[in-house]
């Protein structure tokens, strides 16, 4: 049964994108509404039919489903190929799952997702950021080479969950030139290169001008 998704400009949102890459990936038949963000919450758009006043936001075969998690856990039910099917390793894509869902603020907070913005290191780094980079590196690439050889995405040889939710993190990580391991920067190559992430910046770029930010 055809639903619909609701999603953010596609230059902008990331919680979007994860719950795009999931929908994409499990098939599912569904519309493709997306309303240009303001900046600020100040999208009341997306608040007028949101439950959460944001996006993504799936309605699908009767179910509403919000917050990107939510909507990968949805689709894996559909597509259980979406989780590792080893228990001990799903419980891994799991949990730095929901470690993104929760955490990498100072990241998220000083590298705003902007697919069009041209790659450039920050120039300043805080402790605090700095921290964060580096747990995040450490977490990648224990999920790369969890079976003790890289994998070419987190935790398996496919696209997962996993890698839905931290695709932002990979464009982030290229666009701010973020100092992360080796195996991650292989990982980050690979996962900007697939079909489904170069659609969305294609997507991104036919988005109308006014819908950018001035920032």
């Amino acid at each position: 049964m055809a639903g619909v998704l609701l999603l953010g400009s596609r230059r902008y949102s990331s919680w979007s994108l994860r719950g795009w890459l999931a929908v994409r990936l499990a098939g599912l038949d569904v519309t493709e509404e997306v309303i240009p963000l303001k900046g600020g919450g100040r999208t009341t758009e997306i608040h007028a039919r949101s439950p959460n006043r944001m996006v993504p936001y799936l309605t699908h075969d009767g179910a509403d489903v919000w917050e990107s998690l939510a909507i990968c856990e949805y689709c894996a039910e559909i597509a259980p190929a979406l989780w590792p099917e080893d228990r001990i390793v799903r419980a891994h894509a799991c949990s730095i799952s929901a470690q993104m869902h929760a955490g990498f603020r100072p990241i998220r907070q000083n590298c705003s997702m902007d697919v069009e913005r041209v790659p450039a290191a920050l120039p300043e780094i805080s402790e605090e950021l700095a921290a964060d980079v580096a747990l995040l590196s450490r977490t990648l690439r224990g999920a790369l080479l969890r079976s003790g050889q890289p994998t070419p995405f987190l935790l398996g040889d496919r696209m997962t969950v996993a890698d839905c939710m931290y695709a932002p993190i990979a464009i982030r990580i290229h666009t701010f030139e973020l100092d992360v391991d080796p195996v991650v920067k292989t990982w980050v190559r690979t996962m900007l290169d697939h079909p489904l992430m170069r659609e969305w910046y294609e997507l991104a770029a036919a988005e109308p001008a006014e819908w950018r930010l001035l920032y």
